[in-house]
């Protein structure tokens, strides 16, 4: 069964208002949220980057619905023995309704102490590792660990949930999705690649969960909403690795004049017509995808989830 989430975007609101949309997505019939964790917005427009780890404590106590970080990178800005005290901590708020997500990461957000950006294949094996040590970390007793990366002396975390985290992995191409699907409990992605998420199940993958999110500027009219996905978010269009080494949201603001409007208006449902939403989702559920996450990036979320409660998400379940 395909269920349907509500994509949390830490880069362009801040902690009070994520929390409002969280509950008016619970009440729109969303079935789960993603939570994305930066230090910096992807470009200064977005304007906002609030710690992920207080607006999950603060989800927790306003809605029921089950989280996902989407993603945290746990190699770099922050030791993985955090992130999995992190992890225990919002497990227990959210009392077993919660995903860590975990991906490699990008220099927007992990360069701001001065270290060096590891290359992708050695920010790979970071994760790998990362993980490994998390998931020790979050099975409780005295962990030690001297690894190629990370090391660790008489530490343990006394507050755990009951149940042990799941922890997915995103991938966003093959280099990354074989890993995830050996490390990962489940696997998270933006693309509706139905190859991407095949690899990821015969690579050892099988039938854990496949997330996936997805971006759309509902308006009453495109043109607006074509301009509030343009200004806000071109920068998921950019070419290259430019995503993964562009240290600054200044340096992102100036790629993203190399995105095309019209490539925008082909990447991003916008507008009011419900089945232009529709068929956008569409996608994802024909990729294979397990649970589709939904952000809005324009402003009217009047209109955006009124049209999601009452037009979008039952014509997607009926399906």
């Amino acid at each position: 069964m395909v269920t349907f989430g509500y994509f949390l975007s830490s880069e362009q609101f801040g902690p009070r208002e994520l929390v409002d949309q969280a509950e008016r997505a619970e009440r729109a019939g969303f079935e789960r949220l993603w939570i994305s964790d930066h230090f910096h917005p992807w470009n200064d427009a977005q304007g906002q980057s609030p710690f992920v780890w207080g607006t999950i404590g603060a989800l927790s106590q306003a809605v029921s619905l089950p989280i996902t970080t989407a993603v945290t990178c746990p190699t770099v800005r922050l030791h993985p023995a955090i992130i999995a005290q992190a992890a225990a901590t919002a497990a227990v708020q959210c009392e077993g309704r919660f995903v860590l997500g975990v991906g490699s990461g990008e220099a927007l957000n992990e360069h701001i102490f001065g270290d060096p950006w590891p290359t992708a294949t050695t920010r790979l094996r970071m994760l790998e590792e990362a993980v490994g040590l998390i998931r020790r970390l979050l099975g409780g007793g005295m962990v030690n660990h001297d690894g190629e990366f990370y090391h660790v002396q008489d530490a343990r975390i006394y507050t755990l949930p009951e149940d042990p985290v799941p922890i997915y992995v995103s991938g966003f191409g093959p280099r990354a999705t074989r890993p995830a699907a050996e490390i990962g409990d489940g696997y998270c992605t933006v693309s509706p690649d139905r190859e991407l998420i095949e690899l990821f199940r015969s690579a050892g993958g099988g039938d854990k969960p496949v997330q996936a999110g997805t971006k759309v500027s509902w308006a009453r009219d495109e043109e607006t909403g074509l301009d509030y996905a343009q200004r806000l978010w071109a920068t998921d269009l950019m070419p290259g690795q430019l995503s993964q080494t562009l240290p600054r949201p200044a340096d992102f603001e100036a790629a993203m004049t190399l995105v095309d409007r019209s490539a925008v208006a082909e990447q991003f449902a916008v507008g009011a017509d419900p089945a232009v939403h529709i068929d956008q989702l569409r996608q994802y559920l024909d990729a294979g995808a397990d649970e589709i996450y939904v952000q809005q990036v324009g402003p009217d979320l009047d209109g955006f989830f009124d049209a999601y409660e009452k037009e979008v998400l039952p014509a997607l379940r009926g399906r």
